[in-house]
């Protein structure tokens, strides 16, 4: 395709959700401000992909791009929640690694041959609900947990602390879901990497 394919619509999109990640990095101290740059580059995930199929602009480079700017923004959030929040970006950059590796731009549809719990999960490229599920606790959790940290679900929606309580319990169930996934993501590449490793000879 060569080089012009970064300039392609969606990867555009792409760039300017960088700049808002870092923005809302900027700004994360004042949740007025974050809150509103972190969904526009939620909102915009979704566009860059309509706009792939819709200009015949799909490419590895844009699949690619997608994944690292999904991985910037919630590993930015998790690491300004936690100080452990580096682990889970570090186990999310690893997955990122293993599937792209040796899986391409078609990691989502290369799970035929797992267990019955992760296929369900993977099935049509998470269009359904258990996949829906995940990935509202992958990308959802980390800013409701932000929410909940600055009273936001309380001062903005009024929402009573049972039901903060009970979406952060299905959000963070939805997220170990997603870590069972990662998981054998990691397993699968360690296996793949090791399946033709030459044996040394003795001399």
């Amino acid at each position: 395709m060569g080089l012009h394919v970064l300039l392609y619509w969606p990867n555009v999109v792409g760039y300017i959700r960088i700049g808002l990640v870092f923005a809302a990095w900027a700004a994360h101290e004042t949740p007025a401000v974050f809150v509103p740059l972190y969904l526009v580059c939620i909102v915009l995930d979704g566009v860059d992909g309509w706009l792939a199929r819709k200009l015949s602009q799909t490419s590895r480079f844009g699949a690619w791009l997608d994944v690292v700017v999904d991985n910037l923004g919630r590993g930015m959030l998790w690491s300004l929640l936690f100080e452990w929040g580096w682990l889970v970006c570090a186990l999310e950059w690893c997955v990122f690694v293993c599937n792209h590796h040796s899986r391409g731009e078609q990691w989502k549809s290369s799970f035929s041959s797992s267990p019955a719990l992760i296929q369900a999960i993977m099935a049509n490229g998470f269009r359904t609900p258990l996949g829906m599920w995940v990935v509202s606790g992958l990308h959802c959790l980390p800013v409701w947990l932000y929410a909940c940290q600055w009273g936001l679900l309380s001062h903005w929606l009024g929402l009573p602390l049972w039901i903060q309580d009970v979406g952060t319990l299905l959000l963070g169930a939805g997220r170990l879901l997603a870590l069972l996934a990662e998981i054998w993501c990691i397993w699968t590449h360690i296996q793949y990497l090791t399946a033709d490793e030459p044996e040394q000879k003795d001399h």
